[in-house]
């Protein structure tokens, strides 16, 4: 399956420039040209395969335009596919970072993997059957309970990250952010913003989260088995069940409403026939984790607020001219639809 893409104007890369960082950094590769193009997907950094000959690699770096303040960090993400690819195969190599030099912007380059995104529609190479969808969904359970379940303590993530006190910073953060980059036609939030900021969860577990986990960051085989799992830049050590929560915020089931089922496009996979509801993945993932999700509601209820204020920064940057990328310019509609999903969520 080709998910590449010729780069998108405005966001191309210095060919030239590129092309001598490589040499120097990878001087076994061969003497031809440089071929890039652009993975189509994602809504945040941009994501670029490079080819030289055989050789193939990765390319991620910020968005263009001002970013906001810690977000989109580079050298973070490569740091932390450093310390969690010999224990989380899934996770990509990473071969090399820079601060700037090339791009004026940091980036990392890791390996390229290859197998199947599943993420509107099934791809030709996987038949769809209620079958496939359960054997997809049990397939982001166990691999989710097995990511929490490594010890962050025998890796170099225990030197990166201050687990103690993590959701209460999660949610007095993201409040922030959100105000910062509210925009005149958003709503204010301002009952979900208390509830959550009184509901602050108290959890003493910390293990290795990833963050964004859903369905169009991994990658499959045609037998439904994961081979690569992606975008690693939010990850650090916290609540396991505030990334079962993010998880489950991502995932859609066929009775959702049409707003959160098409709010960034066509309806995810995951409210096909055979994939978990969202109630039995976080019942599958309680047996498999052993963790009790009793109050998962409000894990559930932070994630969609989360979602909201991520999508809004997204949508802040169009709006002020920072990017010009068309699929950007009715976020604002998600945004107030998230906003009131998290009420309903808490019950409000």
């Amino acid at each position: 399956m080709n998910v590449t893409q010729k780069v998108r104007k405005g966001e191309e890369l210095p060919q030239e420039q590129l092309k001598s960082f490589l040499s120097h950094t990878f001087p076994e590769l061969p003497q031809d040209s440089l071929i890039i193009n652009q993975f189509g997907t994602g809504h945040s950094n941009l994501t670029y395969e490079l080819k030289v000959g055989e050789w193939e690699a990765v390319l991620r770096r910020p968005p263009m335009g001002p970013v906001a303040p810690k977000a989109h960090d580079m050298e973070r993400e490569y740091t932390v596919l450093k310390a969690l690819h010999p224990v989380f195969p899934l996770a990509p190599k990473p071969f090399a970072f820079d601060n700037g030099s090339v791009l004026g912007a940091p980036f990392f380059l890791m390996e390229r993997r290859h197998g199947l995104v599943l993420d509107t529609d099934y791809p030709k190479e996987i038949e769809e059957s209620p079958e496939m969808g359960r054997k997809i969904s049990e397939t982001m359970v166990d691999r989710l309970a097995e990511l929490h379940n490594i010890d962050y303590k025998k890796t170099a993530l225990q030197d990166m990250v201050k687990p103690d006190g993590f959701m209460e910073r999660q949610i007095h953060g993201w409040i922030n952010r959100f105000e910062k980059a509210r925009t005149d036609d958003v709503v204010s939030g301002e009952r979900i913003k208390n509830w959550l900021a009184d509901h602050i969860p108290v959890n003493s577990e910390a293990s290795i989260i990833h963050y964004d986990y859903k369905l169009n960051n991994a990658l499959f085989n045609e037998k439904g088995d994961m081979v690569g799992l992606f975008d690693w830049e939010m990850t650090t050590v916290g609540d396991p069940l505030a990334d079962l929560g993010a998880a489950m915020s991502y995932w859609i089931e066929k009775d959702d409403p049409e707003v959160l089922q098409r709010g960034l496009g066509k309806t995810p996979l995951t409210a096909r026939d055979g994939f978990y509801t969202r109630n039995e993945f976080i019942e599958n993932y309680a047996l498999k984790s052993g963790r009790n999700v009793e109050n998962i509601h409000v894990y559930l209820t932070f994630a969609y607020f989360k979602l909201a204020g991520i999508i809004q920064q997204i949508y802040y940057r169009y709006k002020k001219g920072q990017t010009n990328d068309s699929r950007f310019s009715n976020m604002n509609v998600f945004v107030n639809n998230l906003i009131q999903h998290a009420e309903e969520t808490a019950r409000l």
